[in-house]
């Protein structure tokens, strides 16, 4: 089905259409319309036209009004102040309008036409380390992209550029092939845990470290490990494959946990881009993008300089010969862009990383790996902070692990729900309990600019009030209630019908999620649709306490409210599923 012209393009229309017949010297002249407060839509173009004609503002605001021919969107358009025009829409257009969103299973949003394909890197662990708190935000973001994106049309390809190569890996082979029991599991038929995983992995880690940092002769034998493992030994690489496997048990354990879709395809890490490194250097060195410095590969920028006042140079390739972050993030952009055929590269990474990203997206443009048809994007987010206002950390003073915060978030989000809970199972209020938590850290993120910091506070985050995802999931399960206790009586659309102030302020609402989604996926900014669809649930509230629905006056409104409750909790369901989050049926 097409899309549903939402009641703003329509007004638009309107408005264009008087504008040319009255002023038709004005050519194809913007209304500038916006919703506002004293109407239904404000329409502010006819100052500046009016100074572009050097004509009065309000003489030909009337003019443009006189012009509009009878229809039966428009009710009333009222000139005020120094000719804007104040315009209210009818009851009728409202309800067809959201009539029209409610037969199409995509509720009327438009599909981008200039979709292309976007590469989105996001969700980067790193192999053999837990994942902390500062984990969350690359996780959280990067997955609603990926669902707004893929709505609005977009070809999105998944990569979560896991941290799976470098130095420490030498350490960590060496000691498992003179420790080499140390991966074994108690039972190894069976299925292992996350958690067994991940103490594994930990155990292994601070022994190898702790030999490290005091044997001599062990970091000899760790160090010639890296080079054997860079030249592609087979012994050294069939261990590494190990620690990523145990790795990626682990990191499965907790993307389901947060209730995330990752596929081992999307997986690419640092190591997917060794046999690039070379010839991504020699490119950069021939083309002259790239410089020897001091024996090291470097890019100079005019703009970046350090606190010494002297160039900061991007270094490709280390006088040693060794590569850094740098030489794998170009090599990535090249596969991304030559091999996936992305128009858009999009890094859900911590702002700390910016500089870095900055020099290596201006050497990717340099290169002509990036161009007026290839962009690339860092979606920059700020740090989670603990109730003080500080970095987040244990009592201990130790990085948050990221596991230990879901289920604090579970287990409040689970007292909340068995409090309220009437007719639920212990297992229906322990499958709610963690839709509920999960959803509350997760519209925590989102609802917050992913550039601003963000207090992580549960308390607030599991409240049944204010601006939460379980505010929103309690409107949607009231919505559902009202819908099964409805009997016989259908949702049905009435533009007949007068509508009370309330239900006309939920409909107009309703009718903008298209441009929502449309905002939110442009400017990548998943906060402006939670606070769209915090601000419907606010609408719905207000709307329940002032129109009965079940016990309205007639049949006929009965259907019609039933019908705004539909509309409203099929527009909540998608909105909440395009964030990662779940709506349940019963709270």
């Amino acid at each position: 089905m097409a899309s549903v012209p939402s009641l703003a393009s329509t007004v638009q229309q309107r408005l264009a259409e008087g504008l040319s017949a009255a002023l038709p010297e004005a050519g194809s002249a913007d209304p500038l319309l916006r919703r506002s407060d004293r109407a239904d839509f404000q329409a502010n173009g006819i100052l500046a036209l009016a100074k572009q004609l050097k004509g009065n503002p309000r003489e030909l605001a009337t003019k443009v009004v006189d012009a509009i021919p009878a229809n039966d969107v428009l009710r009333e358009i009222e000139v005020s102040g120094p000719g804007f025009l104040n315009i209210t829409v009818s009851d009728a257009a409202i309800v067809r309008t959201l009539a029209a969103r409610a037969a199409d299973a995509r509720l009327g949003v438009p599909l981008n036409e200039a979709a292309g394909t976007t590469v989105i890197d996001y969700a980067q662990p790193n192999v053999a380390k837990e994942m902390h708190v500062g984990h969350l935000r690359s996780a959280v973001i990067g997955a609603a992209m990926v669902e707004i994106l893929e709505f609005t049309g977009e070809t999105v390809v998944r990569r979560h550029h896991i941290g799976d190569w470098g130095t420490q890996f030498g350490m960590l082979i060496q000691y498992l092939i003179e420790h080499p029991h140390e991966l074994d599991h108690e039972d190894e038929g069976a299925e292992v845990s996350g958690e067994e995983a991940m103490s594994n992995l930990n155990r292994l880690y601070k022994a190898s470290r702790a030999l490290f940092d005091a044997d001599e002769e062990f970091k000899t034998r760790a160090r010639a490990r890296v080079v054997d493992l860079q030249a592609g030994d087979e012994e050294t690489l069939a261990l590494w494959q190990r620690f990523v496997d145990e790795s990626k048990i682990y990191f499965y354990s907790v993307f389901e946990k947060l209730d995330m879709d990752i596929r081992d395809p999307d997986i690419v890490g640092e190591s997917g881009y060794n046999d690039m490194l070379q010839e991504t250097c020699r490119i950069l060195e021939e083309s002259g993008v790239a410089v020897r410095s001091e024996g090291a590969l470097c890019v100079f920028f005019d703009d970046i300089k350090g606190p010494d006042g002297n160039p900061v140079p991007l270094i490709v390739q280390k006088s040693d010969g060794g590569f850094g972050y740098a030489a794998t993030d170009l090599s990535a952009i090249r596969d991304r862009v030559q091999n996936l055929k992305a128009t858009t590269l999009l890094y859900v990474v911590d702002a700390r990383q910016s500089l870095h990203f900055k020099m290596v997206f201006e050497t990717a443009r340099r290169a002509g790996w990036l161009n007026d048809e290839v962009k690339a994007v860092q979606l920059a987010f700020g740090t989670v902070l603990g109730k003080d206002g500080k970095p987040f950390k244990t009592r201990e003073g130790e990085t948050v692990r990221l596991v230990d915060l879901l289920d604090e978030a579970i287990d409040r989000a689970s007292a909340v729900v068995r409090e309220k809970a009437q007719d639920l199972t212990e297992d229906e209020i322990a499958e709610r309990g963690a839709q509920v938590g999960i959803g509350a850290v997760k519209y925590a993120d989102l609802s917050t600019s992913a550039a601003r910091d963000y207090k992580f506070d549960l308390d607030q985050m599991v409240s049944l009030n204010g601006d939460t995802s379980v505010y929103l999931q309690y409107a949607y399960a009231r919505i559902q209630s009202i819908l099964r206790k409805a009997g016989d009586a259908k949702p049905a659309a009435h533009p007949e019908l007068e509508l009370a102030p309330s239900e006309r302020a939920l409909g107009l609402h309703v009718d903008g999620f298209g441009e929502v989604i449309a905002e939110t996926a442009a400017e990548y900014a998943p906060h402006k649709l939670a606070a769209y669809l915090y601000q419907l649930a606010s609408h719905y509230t207000t709307f329940y306490s002032e129109c009965p629905v079940l016990k309205a006056d007639t049949p006929e409104q009965v259907e019609n409210r039933l019908f705004l409750c539909d509309l409203t909790a099929r527009t909540l369901h998608q909105g909440m599923a395009l964030l990662g989050i779940r709506t349940p049926e019963r709270l």
